[in-house]
């Protein structure tokens, strides 16, 4: 899961060495923390947040396939 995020979320961001993505699995579930650079930050929301939903969308797809919850949280 934390490399499908890396390999969507990393073309977005000037700064891709400061891209940190943690990964917490608690049974079923999975919570992927994103870090990034602060000048990144609003290139990983986007306008209005679009951009931050349909990552969010990409990985609940990925989850429901694996049978998982997946949750992403974007740090500012």
């Amino acid at each position: 899961m934390k490399e499908l995020l890396k390999a969507v979320i990393e073309p977005l961001v000037r700064h891709p060495e400061e891209l940190v993505i943690d990964e917490k699995v608690r049974g079923r579930e999975i919570v992927l923390t994103v870090s990034a650079h602060p000048e990144d930050i609003g290139r990983v929301i986007g306008r209005g947040g679009r951009r931050a939903q349909a990552v969010r969308t990409i990985m609940k797809a990925k989850g429901a396939m694996d049978s998982r919850r997946v949750s992403v949280d974007i740090l500012s």
